[in-house]
C-alpha cells in the first residue's frame, strides 16, 4: 500500500503542477471574460432601450398632437426646388406651417435635431419617428433623415436606421418585398403612401441612391430606406415611390 502511494506521488512532477496552475488560470480568465461580455451585452441593451425610449416619447407626443389636427389632402401642385437657397426657404416655410410643435432637442454628441415625420410600415410592424438630422448617437434614438427634401415633398426623402437582430429600427427591412406599402406622416398631418419597387445591396461608398435629380425633374415623391447588411460591410437600400 505504501509503495503504491509513493509511486503515485512520484508522478506529480513540477511540470504537472505548472500545467494544473496554468489550467486554473485559463479557466478563471475564461469565466471572467464570459461574465464581462455578458455584462457588456446587458448594459448595451439597456443603453439602446434607454435611447429608443426618447424616440417613443417623441412619437407619442406627435401622435397626440396630430389627433387634434385636420388631415390635409394632397393637391396637384408640383413644387420643383431649383437650388439650395430655394430649398432652405421652402423648408423654413414648411416648418412654420406645421400643425404641431417642432421642439428642438440636443443629442448626447452635440447635434441639434427635431422630429419631422412618422414612418409606418405595417408589413414589418414598424413605426418610428424620423429625426431631422443624423449622428452616431441619434441613430441609437430613432430613424434619421439622411438627405432630401421635407417629408412628403417632391424629391427623394432618404432615411437611415440601425439594423438590429431583434428587429428594432430597420432590423426587418430586408423582409420588404416589391409591392409592400409604407406611410409617411409629416407634421402638417398629411399622410402619403409609398410602395416598394426596388431593393439592392450596395457598397458604403455608393451614394447614388440619394440622388434627387430625376425625382425633382419629373415631380416624383420617393422614399429611400438605408441600413447596414453583411455585418456592416455593405448597405441595404429599399426604394419606394408614391402610390398614385
Amino acid at each position: 500500500m505504501n509503495q503504491i502511494l509513493i509511486t503515485e506521488k512520484v508522478y506529480v512532477t513540477p511540470e504537472i503542477k505548472r500545467k494544473k496552475l496554468i489550467y486554473k488560470i485559463e479557466l478563471f480568465l475564461s469565466i471572467f471574460l464570459i461574465c464581462l461580455l455578458f455584462s457588456y451585452y446587458i448594459y448595451a441593451e439597456y443603453d439602446r432601450n434607454k435611447s429608443e425610449q426618447v424616440s417613443k416619447e417623441i412619437l407619442a407626443q406627435i401622435k397626440y398632437q396630430l389627433d387634434d389636427t385636420v388631415k390635409k389632402t394632397e393637391d396637384d401642385v408640383i413644387v420643383v426646388i431649383l437650388n439650395e437657397e430655394q430649398e432652405k426657404e421652402h423648408e423654413d416655410e414648411m416648418t412654420q406651417n406645421s400643425n404641431i410643435d417642432t421642439a428642438t432637442y440636443m443629442s448626447t454628441d452635440g447635434v441639434e435635431y427635431r422630429a419631422e415625420a412618422i414612418l409606418t410600415i405595417p408589413s414589418i410592424d414598424l413605426e418610428y419617428v424620423v429625426l431631422s438630422n443624423t449622428s452616431p448617437d441619434l441613430l441609437f434614438v430613432s430613424l434619421n433623415k439622411y438627405w432630401g427634401p421635407n417629408p412628403n415633398e417632391i424629391g427623394n426623402y432618404c432615411i437611415v436606421g440601425h439594423y438590429y437582430e431583434s428587429g428594432k429600427m430597420f432590423g426587418n427591412l430586408h423582409k420588404l418585398q416589391n409591392g409592400d406599402v409604407a406611410e409617411l406622416t409629416d407634421l402638417s398631418g398629411r399622410t402619403i403612401q409609398y410602395q416598394v419597387y426596388d431593393k439592392e445591396v450596395v457598397e458604403p461608398t455608393d451614394t447614388s441612391c440619394t440622388s434627387q435629380k430625376r425625382q425633382r425633374e419629373n415631380g416624383i415623391r420617393e422614399l429611400t430606406l438605408i441600413t447596414c447588411t453583411n455585418h456592416g460591410k455593405q448597405r441595404l437600400v429599399v426604394k419606394l415611390r408614391e402610390v398614385q
